[in-house]
């Protein structure tokens, strides 16, 4: 499941909401447990297995001579991927090389135990908090350029309609050409002088999403909450996804699919499940989409109506936002022996697995050595099978852990460049309602979730029968960083009635309702 990311750009300069902001972050990190430093121990296994592997060993392929690349945000040091694409008769060769963490985390040491505590790598917006030391991830296990790495190599044959035709994988050492970023290569495409394998990325990652509509499956991209210093201080802007990352998260849709399928054909595995919507979630979309006024016509799903949003537009983004709830209940599923009853991701339309971030994600070293026995012919190794049972428990305890931390830190995030600006009057489109808060007792909601035009800020909003999908003009009333807490009001009183005096007794209002999770929305995630 995607999630809403918060980046924080050129924030050095403005000294007061970055002490704020600081002191916030550091309060998020305590009070959700999130471990920044680690134990000296595993510290100690990560620098020695840096010292010691080595990317070559007797079972693994020399493949450095791959013209691979890895393709990421602008800045990162954490490569778990790589790429090679090939124009071959008949279709495309991708080659897709994965880093080898099981070639430096040992079954049961400090760092492993560690790993298993942590399960995923959080992205705060002052700090990145990683899965494995940074001597690892960010170096010896990291496949950046013209270092020789341990690898899992992904070689994926597809016709000229994109349809998958033979797979293989295997461990490789490999050797990536070059570091690309998505903003620099969407651009170079744009131009004309992208790199010839940003070209094929283009061509491939444009026929699986053509796919992924024959199949039935959508995928969100739904915009970024992004801040941004400038000369006059701090502003937040939304930010809509690159179409070069979606080609990219394709790739490795690719990847997880083949490994699903691998999984099942063995009968052992771990797969990322989700359930159909339920008739309900549909239907409050559907009505959510006439309240945007976005037309959805009978007998058209809702992947293919999410497949024709725009994010750019400001009704459409909050569709997509709202479109997140078909998400829910997405989880991992093991099997041992026989496979499961329903092994499909719904969202996807097919079969998914987490094999391609190992250095960001625990779940996907077991996956990916799952995988590589199946494909040489050799049982599964012992501490793999020993750690199934624990994996769905601990990647759903991490997940949930990391969607609180990333609301938290867009909740404060907004509450402290908004603290100045209480009074102030925006435009914004009602986002949702709340069922719970109706101070006349008339069945027509009285609170909701606000999304701002500008500032890229969606909050709580109170006002009298609101009007779902509505663009109205609303009141910044509070803004408390200690909280995370912004609040709006409904102003435009020529549209609405007046507001009814106060309980005297706490009543509803008084109860602030759960932050929606509407809010959280990020492809290899899903």
């Amino acid at each position: 499941m995607p999630r809403r990311i918060l980046v924080i750009d050129g924030v050095d300069g403005f000294d007061e909401a970055r002490t704020a902001l600081r002191a916030g972050f550091e309060a998020i990190r305590a009070e959700f447990a999130v471990r920044t430093a680690f134990p000296p121990e595993a510290l100690a296994a990560a620098e020695r297995a840096a010292r010691e592997a080595h990317p070559a060993g007797p079972r693994r392929v020399d493949r450095t001579d791959l013209p691979l690349v890895t393709l990421d945000p602008p800045g990162s040091m954490d490569l778990d991927q790589a790429m090679a694409i090939e124009r071959r008769a008949g279709g495309y060769r991708v080659w897709y090389a994965i880093a080898d963490v099981a070639a430096f985390v040992r079954p049961g040491s400090p760092l492993d135990i560690e790993a298993r505590a942590r399960v995923e790598t959080f992205y705060m917006p002052d700090v990145r908090v990683p899965l494995l030391p940074p001597v690892l991830s960010e170096g010896a296990a990291s496949l950046l350029p013209g270092q020789d790495r341990p690898a899992i190599v992904w070689c994926i044959d597809l016709d000229s309609a994109g349809d998958t035709t033979a797979v293989e994988v295997s461990r490789a050492v490999v050797r990536s050409r070059t570091r690309l970023d998505y903003p620099a290569m969407q651009g170079a495409l744009e131009q004309g002088t992208a790199p010839e394998v940003m070209n094929l990325l283009r061509e491939v990652g444009g026929l699986l999403r053509d796919r992924e509509a024959v199949r039935g499956g959508v995928s969100l991209n739904a915009p970024e909450q992004q801040v941004v210093a400038d000369s006059d201080g701090w502003r937040l802007e939304y930010r809509a996804p690159l179409p070069i990352e979606d080609w990219n998260a394709q790739i490795s849709l690719l990847a997880g699919f083949a490994a699903a399928d691998m999984m099942l054909y063995g009968q052992v595995g771990v797969l990322r499940v989700l359930p159909e919507p339920e008739y309900a979630t549909v239907g409050r979309l559907r009505r959510a989409a006439r309240a945007l006024k976005i037309r959805w016509p009978d007998g058209e799903s809702y992947a293919t109506l999410i497949r024709r949003m725009d994010p750019a537009k400001p009704r459409h983004a909050a569709f997509l936002t709202e479109a997140t709830s078909l998400l829910r209940g997405a989880c991992y599923e093991v099997f041992n022996g026989t496979v499961p009853d329903r092994p499909v991701h719904a969202a996807l339309a097919t079969q998914y697995a987490h094999v391609t971030a190992p250095l960001r994600r625990l779940a996907d070293r077991f996956a990916t050595e799952i995988c590589v026995a199946l494909c040489d012919g050799d049982p599964v190794p012992e501490w793999v099978c020993e750690a199934l049972p624990t994996l769905p428990h601990l990647m759903e305890t991490g997940d949930r852990r990391a969607k609180a931390v990333d609301r938290a830190c867009v909740d404060l995030v907004e509450a402290v460049l908004l603290r100045d600006r209480v009074g102030e009057v925006f435009e914004g489109v009602v986002l949702d309602l709340n069922d719970r808060v109706d101070w006349d007792h008339n069945g027509k909601p009285d609170a909701g979730v606000v999304m701002l035009r500008e500032p890229a800020v969606i909050g709580r909003l109170d006002g009298h029968d609101l009007p779902q999908g509505a663009e109205l003009r609303v009141q910044l009333v509070s803004a408390d960083p200690a909280a995370r807490r912004v609040l709006f009001d409904w102003i435009d009183a020529d549209m609405r009635p007046p507001k009814p005096p106060e309980p005297k007794t706490p009543g509803p209002r008084t109860e602030q309702p759960p932050a929606p999770d509407s809010r959280t929305n990020g492809a290899s995630g899903a």
